[in-house]
């Protein structure tokens, strides 16, 4: 948890997050999170009564500040989104939870804020089509069961193979690599996918999973891209994007490292690059 606020820390001592620039997120309903999610799991994970076999599953012990920060994190996600159309970039310190599953919570993740703003900004006519493009180095299972009836969210997966979770779903498009994969083959990979589904999908927006899990020093990866591949996998997608005007909104997704402020700053590396291409 301590990485959000060294993430914060961070950007705010580069003077790119700013009182001008900053958005706070209030608590979302919830009303609004059952646009996405199971109402009777919301309820008892709310209120902690989640079966010892659920609690194990999420993998977190509940508390009130867990709770309160499970629903502050979709919103940031919905607004950051908004944002973007707005704005054409816009970055959440947070998010991509994208284990949470519709009735479940999995891997860490406790609802899963790709789909909840996916869900709300197609059923409210905000974007016609959308593409979740997920580079975290695990498998956006949640997220592509969740908006598998959903045809005009397109979600894609490019994740480790043999990752968590063992179980893969179904996206629109899954890119599954072998471990140990480096920086060349790895930014081929990214960059010839998202350039092709922009032609294909054309999304009115783009939410980026950017999760940093991918670096070689990450315990929990099974890659080898290097933080200088991290770097320019941030820049080649938001250039992409940018290039042919589509919208982007960022999340942070997974990144572990008991060195937490050498982990924040692999984190912001994608809105370092967007603060740099958008300047």
């Amino acid at each position: 948890m301590e990485k959000f606020r060294l993430l914060h820390e961070h950007l705010t001592g580069a003077g790119i997050a700013t009182p001008a620039n900053l958005h706070r997120p209030g608590r979302a309903r919830p009303a609004l999170l059952a646009r996405a999610h199971c109402p009777h799991y919301l309820d008892r994970f709310l209120h902690n009564r989640l079966e010892q076999k659920e609690a194990k599953r999420l993998g977190l012990p509940w508390s009130e500040a867990l709770a309160r920060r499970t629903c502050i994190a979709p919103m940031g996600t919905l607004v950051t989104a908004r944002l973007a159309l707005a704005h054409g970039i816009a970055c959440h310190l947070a998010g991509g939870t994208h284990h949470a599953h519709y009735d479940f919570g999995s891997g860490f993740c406790v609802l899963n804020d790709l789909a909840v703003t996916a869900r709300v900004l197609l059923e409210s006519g905000r974007v016609r089509r959308l593409l979740i493009f997920d580079c975290d180095v695990h498998q956006g299972d949640g997220t592509a069961a969740m908006l598998a009836d959903e045809p005009r969210a397109f979600t894609c997966s490019i994740h480790c193979e043999k990752n968590f979770p063992t179980r893969k779903m179904h996206s629109d498009l899954d890119v599954g690599l072998p471990v140990g994969l480096g920086d060349d083959d790895y930014l081929e990979t990214v960059t010839g996918t998202l350039s092709d589904l922009l032609e294909r999908v054309r999304p009115d927006l783009v939410l980026y999973d950017a999760g940093v899990d991918v670096y070689a020093g990450d315990p929990l990866g099974r890659l080898s891209v290097s933080l200088a591949g991290l770097a320019e996998r941030e820049r080649r997608v938001l250039t992409l994007c940018r290039d042919r005007d589509v919208p982007v909104a960022t999340v942070i997704g997974g990144g572990y490292d008991d060195d937490r402020p050498a982990l924040a700053r692999r984190h912001g590396l994608v809105i370092e690059a967007a603060h740099a291409l958008w300047r």
